[in-house]
């Protein structure tokens, strides 16, 4: 006797039997049970999620011979149910759209139509890929979906709605079917194994759900080629023979990115291209796990919105922690769209490496806790009294400047703090024009700079720009910042409002000096 594959021998055979598909299963049943059944159906959705299967369990409520009209419980026994079920109905006929889709095709079901049925109450005619009919094939379809005779009923289903013609649709009830989740997947799975008595791995059916990527069919067509290879299905059989990637290299790939460590991040790809993953399948798999991230992170440890056994979410959590929330989203989104240039370049492996050094050497990915920790180490370095190290280094030695030429030698003086004190710092004295008058230094901010006026004064009072200016000219200098008058008067004396207070936060000064980053400006909303 032959073998019958997993996916036609669990197609599911009533509407309560149907996974992932219950708001489309309920409407049709209540359609049935009010005697509100259209004429014609328009299944929508991607392969795989059940649109035949939910088109067969339609035909069978209709014409099913053990009711004396149609049910929502088709009895799946009699003559008309059984044959259906294989495809093989005489009055439920089932049509390729891709191979009888010029009009004579449509012109000959027109003919065939007017003819009642042989037993059953309808004639049922179900269209699969529909929407590869010609324009003169759905042409001749209009006519009879317009008036057609009351023992007709048409059921279509396309995989690619928007090239079907509205005049099409606008005479069809249409239902889109959504792509199943990996849970559901995963649930279903697990049931067929358990009927078929076959012993596998929580973490192998997982992966075989992530693989199916919305698609039951797929899911089962997978686990029949497993089952081929070997039993009991575990996790080192999906990744041998299905080329997916153990979970656990991803995480570590992550980490280290989260961590800023570049050169580990290349160790844990390398690992990756040598179990035998391609660069596409690489971006996809980090894509897929960063999400995961995102949503505990923002959901919660026990979220369901996930798919990981307890295993995977103790250690996806304890990752997640790592990254700042705003960096999972820019890692996705960063990875999706190099995604096209990796699968189309010629040397995809070098995008990829160059991607992933980029991602760890960024340093808001890192959680703003773990930017003040750094900032604050930094600064315990930087401070004479904290750090004994510190005292014993020797200055840089500079060449004393004249009175005369310190404006001219400004831009000096800007890489000069660039290199002791960060760019932020001289990206925000750079915005200011200076006057020096022997004695002092004044930095001059235009009424549109008020926040960089207000930030270089909270810089003066650390006394780290005295201090270098004082080396930098071989004597003590006094600063002094000042903030221009606009055409309607002086700057009003109480102009520290609520962007004050922003700025004067703790972590906001931690994330600006983190990044090197500067404020341009603060909506008030």
């Amino acid at each position: 006797m032959s073998y019958t594959v997993l996916a036609r021998r669990y197609r599911s055979q009533t509407f309560e039997e149907v996974v992932g598909q219950e708001p489309v299963a309920k409407t049709l049943q209540n359609a049935i049970r009010t005697g509100r059944i259209a004429h014609a159906y328009l299944f929508c959705g991607t392969r795989g999620v059940g649109k035949t299967t939910m088109a067969r369990i339609l035909a069978k409520a209709l014409n099913c011979l053990a009711s004396d009209g149609p049910t929502e419980r088709p009895c799946c026994k009699c003559d008309s149910c059984t044959a259906i079920a294989i495809g093989q109905d005489i009055d439920v006929i089932e049509i390729d759209g891709a191979s009888n889709n010029q009009v004579e095709h449509v012109r000959q079901l027109r003919e065939n139509a007017n003819y009642r049925p042989a037993r059953a109450r309808f004639k049922i005619y179900i269209i699969d890929e529909v929407h590869m009919l010609s324009t003169s094939a759905f042409n001749a379809l209009l006519k009879i979906l317009e008036e057609p005779p009351p023992h007709v009923k048409f059921i279509f289903a396309t995989t690619e709605p928007n090239k079907v013609p509205a005049t099409i649709q606008s005479r069809c009830q249409r239902f889109d079917f959504r792509s199943l989740t990996t849970a559901q997947i995963a649930r279903q799975l697990s049931a067929v194994l358990d009927k078929e008595g076959i012993k596998y791995d929580e973490d192998a059916i997982l992966a075989v759900a992530r693989l199916a990527n919305g698609s039951m069919r797929d899911g089962l067509t997978l686990l029949d080629r497993l089952i081929s290879i070997g039993q009991p299905l575990s996790l080192a059989l999906v990744q041998e023979y299905l080329g997916q990637p153990d979970m656990q290299r991803i995480y570590d790939l992550l980490s280290a990115i989260a961590q800023g460590q570049a050169g580990q991040a290349l160790t844990r790809l390398d690992d990756l291209f040598r179990f035998g993953l391609s660069e596409v399948q690489v971006v996809d798999c980090m894509i897929d796990a960063l999400r995961d991230l995102m949503v505990l992170k923002t959901a919660g440890a026990d979220t369901t919105m996930v798919a990981l056994t307890s295993q995977q979410r103790q250690v996806a959590q304890g990752i997640a922690t790592q990254f700042d929330l705003p960096g999972l989203v820019y890692a996705i989104t960063a990875l999706d769209r190099v995604r096209w240039p990796i699968k189309n370049s010629e040397t995809p492996r070098p995008l990829l490496e160059a991607t992933v050094v980029r991602l760890a050497a960024s340093e808001h990915f890192l959680d703003a806790g773990v930017i003040t920790n750094r900032l604050s180490a930094v600064e315990r370095q930087s401070d004479p009294s904290n750090s004994r190290d510190q005292a014993k280094e020797t200055p840089r030695p500079f060449d004393p400047a004249g009175p005369q030429d310190l404006e001219a030698r400004w831009p000096e003086v800007l890489k000069l703090i660039e290199e002791r004190l960060g760019k932020a710092t001289a990206g925000l004295l750079g915005n200011a024009s200076i006057k020096f008058d022997g004695q002092a230094l004044t930095l001059s901010f235009s009424p549109t700079g008020k926040l960089q006026y207000q930030m270089v004064q909270s810089k003066l009072g650390q006394g780290q720009l005295q201090q270098l200016l004082g080396q930098y000219m071989g004597r003590d200098v006094q600063i002094y910042v000042e903030l221009q008058t606009n055409a309607q008067g002086p700057e009003p004396a109480q102009v520290r409002p609520a962007g004050q207070r922003i700025l004067d936060d703790p972590l906001v000064k931690a994330v600006l000096l983190g990044l090197e980053a500067t404020i341009t400006g603060i909506e008030d909303k």
